[in-house]
């Protein structure tokens, strides 16, 4: 037991140094960024730039310290407003009693989920220009069909346990039963989801980006860097390089990161079970069950001399004190 805690805790603080990196430079980065310097020639290193120049002349390190912020704000936030619909939706979808309601919240959600997530981002962009929070609220748009389904499915079984008749026959508001319990129930399916849908959600922003769609073509961003430089990533490779493992320990130390916390928090879990029922726990000296009964004592019980074995009673003992065989009245 002591060794799976351990090794739990060293694979947490594992996938915490891997996502502490790429955080601390997308949320500190702009702090030590400091003033753009005189540009250099497109694609060099040294001169003052220890990690190169990009295709632009511009210092790689100084775009990489700033090219974070965009893109995991946007991450977060998008994945922020996936769950804030799709908890809603999908706990409506399994609480729900009525079937009409049911089909009118989850249909709409599956023609959606039909079409492709980068498709409808490119449709959207083709007519509007979104920036940074447009490009966000479209991400969490695509990404709120497969979370409610998930969110509907997770708590599905809790919805149906009596727990549930129970808290409505008690009179329980909606909120406390959905949230209190079959929110409580789903939890840890809705953990390990929340670190695949962060992945996703990354992977959507960064290709938007990449693809010019929320993003300036020159931004100081992580997946407009990789898009731009990959023309002298031969040439000059900490130009796609950086921004490409940050981008990788990002949502690799985020899937790490929710499997540790779930791999913590399953012992817990077990120790408070019920024992099994062929698994019963042994009584031990003090309990009662381990005690012998105590003989009562009863006042109309016969002796224990009178269930003795002895010899049976002649003819002239049976008959009785005084009499005999021959006697007459």
């Amino acid at each position: 037991m002591r060794i799976r805690t351990t090794g739990g805790r060293g694979r947490f603080t594992f996938a915490l140094l891997i996502v502490a990196a790429p955080l601390l430079l997308a949320l500190l980065g702009p702090l030590f960024a400091g003033e753009p310097g005189a540009r250099a020639a497109s694609f060099t290193a040294g001169g003052g730039h220890w990690a190169g120049t990009d295709f632009v002349g511009r210092d790689v390190w100084r775009q990489v310290l700033l090219g974070g912020h965009p893109v995991v704000l946007t991450a977060l936030a998008a994945t922020a407003l996936t769950y804030a619909v799709a908890l809603p939706l999908g706990l409506l979808g399994a609480l729900t009693h009525r079937r009409w309601l049911e089909e009118l919240v989850m249909r709409p959600l599956d023609i959606l989920l039909a079409v492709p997530s980068l498709l409808v981002i490119l449709l959207v962009a083709a007519v509007l220009t979104p920036g940074a929070g447009g490009l966000a609220l479209l991400v969490a748009l695509v990404s709120i069909p497969d979370a409610a389904r998930t969110v509907r499915a997770a708590a599905a079984e809790a919805a149906a346990s009596p727990a549930v008749e129970a808290l409505r026959m008690q009179g329980e508001t909606w909120w406390r039963t959905a949230v209190g319990y079959a929110g409580r129930s789903a939890l840890r399916t809705l953990a390990a989801d929340a670190g695949v849908r962060l992945t996703g959600v990354l992977y959507l922003v960064s290709t938007a980006a990449f693809l010019g769609v929320g993003a300036e073509p020159d931004a100081a961003d992580w997946a407009v860097m990789v898009d731009r430089n990959r023309t002298g990533m031969f040439v000059q490779p900490w130009a796609v390089a950086l921004p490409a493992v940050l981008i990788m320990a990002l949502t690799m130390g985020t899937n790490l990161l929710c499997d540790a916390a779930l791999d913590r928090s399953g012992p817990r879990q077990r120790r408070g079970r019920a024992p099994r029922p062929d698994r019963a726990p042994r009584p031990g000296p003090g309990s009662r069950r381990h005690r012998a009964p105590r003989p009562r004592s009863n006042p109309d019980a016969l002796p224990t001399d009178a269930l003795a074995p002895g010899p049976l009673p002649t003819d002239a003992t049976a008959a009785g004190p005084g009499r005999s065989e021959k006697s007459h009245p």
